[in-house]
């Protein structure tokens, strides 16, 4: 599952090193921008993916988040963990997500599924959470046929514990170019970066905090 950000892009060389061939698969959900697409794209050219699909979705039928309906703000004021779940998260969305992403890995014959979900520099989602994987992973090996016949069926989220700064250093350790990657909530046409939404603000507290230049382009100078 390869959305186009820096969690993705690193699972993606985690599951390389690892010597798996792989298959990236990205969604056009009706998400505030198209720039993540297009990083994905290059990520998944650039890292060896064999294939690289792109899923298109109508989230936008229900709305219920700022990255699916217009008429809700996304959140610049600053991370706050405390407040709840906040506004950006897709009701459901990653439950969609790794349901198709099962479906065309039993067409490929896989009993692998890799995404970026995190647990630790995250904003507060509950389908990031470890319970919530484990329990999905249970479903999948009950609900196909490949696990009826057998198969372990395996949702590997290898960065689910580590913090941005730890990601960060193990992408950099792996030759990622993050340079080519998207997180921003609200990036332009051209993949700038706002720099002031919560996506943005763990991304710079990573690189900070890892000690590493940041090589996000953003739409203005931080100070």
């Amino acid at each position: 599952m390869l959305s186009g950000g820096l969690d993705s892009a690193t699972v993606l060389a985690m599951a390389r090193e690892q010597d798996y061939a792989t298959y990236a698969l990205s969604f056009d959900y009706g998400q505030r921008h198209r720039s993540e697409l297009d990083a994905a794209a290059q990520i998944a050219n650039v890292g060896g993916a064999l294939e690289h699909r792109v899923i298109k979705l109508d989230l936008t039928g229900w709305g219920g988040s700022a990255l699916t309906d217009r008429k809700i703000d996304v959140p610049v004021a600053g991370l706050n963990i405390d407040a709840g779940i906040p506004v950006t998260y897709v009701p459901a969305r990653n439950t969609i997500f790794l349901s198709l992403a099962l479906a065309w890995a039993e067409t490929l014959g896989s009993l692998d599924i890799f995404a970026g979900m995190n647990a630790v520099d995250y904003s507060g989602y509950p389908d990031c959470r470890p319970d919530y994987l484990a329990a999905f992973q249970a479903m999948a090996r009950l609900a196909t046929k490949s696990g009826i016949e057998g198969g372990k069926i395996t949702i590997h989220t290898p960065i689910i514990k580590m913090s941005k700064a730890d990601i960060v250093r193990e992408g950099t350790r792996l030759g990622v170019d993050y340079a080519m990657t998207v997180s921003c909530y609200q990036a332009d046409a051209n993949g700038l970066a706002c720099g002031v939404c919560d996506s943005c603000r763990l991304r710079i507290d990573g690189f900070r905090a890892a000690g590493l230049a940041d090589p996000t382009r953003y739409k203005l100078p931080r100070h």
